[in-house]
């Protein structure tokens, strides 16, 4: 195929996305006006099929804010959930016309000569780019990432179709507002497709984990990346479902849900960063139970008191201190919150802090549901809507995101751990003044700036 013949196939397929999720968002709107205004029975479980078949098979970022959305506790309702849960992160790759069209423009004419070998067969494809596997001339085995052409303007698209989906729901259903989840999204979604910017949160991850034996993060080579395309290290190990496959034994999954653990918190309660996507893609296992994390698009450095918070909440759950409640829930953004709510609030919360309350050996979840949180979060959206909702803050959606995901994985992993004893080994004796000074000097070491 020609590269004339690939631009007029990329621009068809465009033309194509944005009518079938018109057409996919265009029928939701229809089917809950009638639902609302004409008393007709809107199946949602059959629409939620139909919305995911459009999703599916789009590839882009819409589909991965759907892969998100389908973990963040009523967001969009349980039919929805169910249906978007399954979409899966690889898509189909480019071909080799157009990706030697798009490495030429990130690297120039000559960009082969720079490699050693250069796979054309991409190794992965997602929601944003593919990847190749590629060798330098000095040996080493480097990964490369190369971004989808004209993803800036299907990501705007795609969120503006997000925000229609999220106010046709918001009139559906009143228990949560959706209104600061779209704009989280839509900040970490923009980040993501500025691949020096990811370049650089690897450098933090680096700097962060650096006494974290467990955990490899790879090593950007910067001569061969720019904002469009990464080249990094190539760093083995085994697909997750693959490696619950090959490892039954319990001590090797608690090894790594040890591991696990502690590649996604040490950061958070050490400098207030989270790596908000614990999808199965973004981090493959080493033969010693090590963590191999692969992708950081997905990075919130949250407030130092947000951080706090999250302290704060734990410990007035422990001692039934209300006060203290009511403040930790004020400092993650939640307002005008009376006493009925905070009880709703903390029936969730419980949930999540509850295997950090015992200091015992248990499972993660220990009722038979298969779903980490739906049962308990069904519960919550019923009292909510009853109290007329909350506007969940913009920064809670990844930390949600994050605890669920890990939940789940735990739960594949059938892992028994003292979680307790995890969480209290990284908390100690928290002090917001240190976590503030590391977090200025992590950022500053890597040049990115403290968000707003």
């Amino acid at each position: 195929m020609s590269d004339i013949d690939s631009e007029r196939n990329s621009l068809g397929g465009r033309v194509r996305r944005y009518a079938r999720v018109g057409t996919a968002v265009g029928g939701l709107a229809a089917r809950l006006a009638g639902e609302r205004y004409l008393g007709f029975n809107v199946d949602k479980a059959e629409h939620a099929a139909d919305l995911k078949a459009a999703l599916g098979g789009l590839k882009g970022p819409l589909m991965k804010v759907a892969q998100i959305l389908s973990t963040v506790p009523d967001a969009l309702p349980k039919e929805y959930v169910d249906e978007l849960s399954h979409l899966q992160s690889n898509a189909p790759a480019m071909g080799w016309p157009f990706v030697k069209r798009r490495m030429t423009t990130e690297l120039g004419p000559g960009w082969q000569k720079k490699f050693a070998e250069f796979e054309r067969e991409a190794a992965s494809a997602a929601s944003l780019g593919q990847v190749h596997r590629g060798v330098l001339h000095d040996g080493r085995k480097v990964a490369i990432k190369l971004q989808y052409p004209d993803m800036s303007s299907a990501v705007e698209a795609d969120l503006r179709q997000l925000d229609w989906v999220f106010k046709l729901y918001r009139r559906y259903d009143t228990a949560i507002d959706p209104s600061l989840i779209h704009t989280e999204l839509s900040a970490r979604l923009r980040e993501e497709l500025d691949y020096g910017r990811e370049a650089r949160h690897m450098a933090l991850y680096r700097h962060m984990l650096a006494d974290e034996p467990a955990v490899h993060i790879p090593e950007v080579v910067d001569e061969l990346s720019t904002n469009r395309l990464i080249t990094m290290t190539w760093l083995d190990g085994t697909p997750f479902m693959k490696f619950l496959e090959e490892n039954p034994d319990i001590e090797t999954r608690n090894r790594v849900a040890h591991n696990m653990f502690r590649t996604w918190y040490v950061p958070f309660y050490f400098y207030g960063v989270i790596h908000g996507d614990p999808h199965l893609g973004n981090y493959t296992i080493r033969d010693d139970g090590s963590i191999n994390l692969l992708d950081f698009g997905c990075i919130r450095v949250f407030p130092p008191a947000f951080v706090k918070g999250v302290i704060d909440l734990y410990r007035a759950l422990r001692d039934d201190d209300e006060e203290l409640a009511v403040q930790a829930y004020a400092s993650w953004g939640f307002t005008d919150l009376d006493r009925e709510t905070i009880d709703v609030l903390n029936v969730w919360a419980r949930f999540l802090y509850g295997p950090l309350m015992e200091d015992r050996t248990r499972k993660i979840q220990e009722s038979g549901s298969g779903l980490y949180g739906r049962e308990i979060a069904e519960k919550v959206h019923g009292e909510l809507k009853r109290l007329s909702g909350v506007r969940p803050p913009r920064e809670f959606v990844l930390m949600d995101r994050a605890a669920l995901g890990l939940g789940s994985v735990f739960m594949h992993l059938k892992a028994e751990v003292n979680w307790y004893r995890l969480f209290h080994d990284l908390i100690g004796e928290f002090d917001v003044d240190t976590l503030t000074a590391r977090q200025d000097a992590a950022l500053a070491a890597v040049g990115l700036d403290r968000p707003d």
